[in-house]
């Protein structure tokens, strides 16, 4: 028996925020795999390692999106309250500084040489 609490927008806002939660983990991991590629000359194995790295943690944070969008989905139809984690948002911050690490490193490195 579904009770309705009246909290939320039955307008799906749970799917919009892990359909946006997609798309920021998929631009981090693209991103961080295309410096990868225009860097890898020039940084070598470290270009390599920020890559996977933040291609890793992109991931990480949709795994983490898509396990609080159960959780949160579940908790507004049984409770109507919203129980969420930072774990995304931390995991895409992690992507984020690796990917501006990396990009730092990829100028520092090319007006070196």
């Amino acid at each position: 028996m579904s009770q309705d609490h009246g909290v939320y927008d039955p307008g799906l806002q749970t799917e919009r925020t892990l359909l946006a939660w997609r798309r920021t983990c998929l631009s981090f991991g693209v991103a961080s795999l295309v410096a990868m590629r225009f860097t890898v000359e020039t940084a070598g194995v470290l270009a390599v390692f920020a890559g996977v790295t933040g291609a890793g943690l992109a991931v990480a944070a949709y795994v983490a999106a898509a396990v609080g969008y159960r959780r949160a989905n579940t908790a507004l139809h049984s409770t109507g309250s919203l129980d969420h984690g930072a774990a995304p948002i931390a995991l895409a911050t992690a992507a984020a500084l690796v990917l501006g690490i990396a990009c730092a490193g990829y100028l520092i490195l090319s007006t070196l040489r």
